[in-house]
């Protein structure tokens, strides 16, 4: 855009900052909407409620998940806070809603949501803003989508697109699962959008 690059800085997005200043408030998942998840086990946070996702996507997604929790039904549970549109709860119910190891909670508030996603295993997610939250909390992020907002994610290792076709998003899932080394290079890869000093450098 013509700015010289030496008047350029780059801080990092704020956003960071906060999430890593409500990650060290203190919370007890024993109580509120996290009481009775299975906290022994490796936890995969699921979010999806794209209205591009709406209708066979979604179905694909939650058809997914549900074989996965099929597959790890002893080792895995499926957290997932279902957005209130008829259109997303709709087919959560009726394709994972009896489904033993996959919990589906009421949105969350920001502080739950952000301890149960630092005690996750992994993210699922068509959402915008785990992309960047995730890999802070050096979370793996696969997303549910064809295209992403957040190259930057991608190209830095810390997130995969991996869209909505069943079969593709068991083989990842699958993968990060049982591959130590692929879970390592993702887990640990440095996230792109910030370190949490962000406001700073600002």
């Amino acid at each position: 855009e013509g700015v010289a690059p030496e008047r350029i800085v780059v801080t990092g997005n704020t956003v960071i900052d906060a999430l890593h200043a409500i990650a060290a408030r203190p919370y007890d998942p024993a109580t509120g909407p996290l009481a009775g998840l299975a906290f022994d086990r490796r936890i995969i946070l699921l979010t999806a409620h794209r209205r591009e996702n709406f209708g066979e996507p979604m179905d694909q997604i939650f058809t997914a998940v549900r074989r996965l929790a099929e597959r790890y039904r002893d080792s895995v549970v499926f957290v997932y806070p279902v957005h209130l549109n008829p259109r997303v709860r709709e087919p959560a119910q009726r394709l994972l809603g009896d489904v033993p190891n996959v919990s589906l909670l009421d949105p969350l508030d920001y502080l739950p949501m952000v301890h149960l996603l630092r005690r996750c295993t992994m993210v699922l997610t068509d959402s915008g803003g785990l992309q960047e939250e995730g890999p802070a909390l050096g979370k793996p992020v696969l997303v549910l989508r064809q295209v992403t907002e957040r190259p930057e994610a991608i190209e830095a290792g810390t997130a995969r697109l991996v869209g909505t076709e069943v079969d593709r998003i068991e083989a990842e899932v699958r993968r990060l699962l049982d591959d130590p080394a692929a879970y390592a290079a993702m887990a640990h890869a440095v996230n792109p959008f910030g370190d949490g000093h962000a406001a700073e450098r600002i």
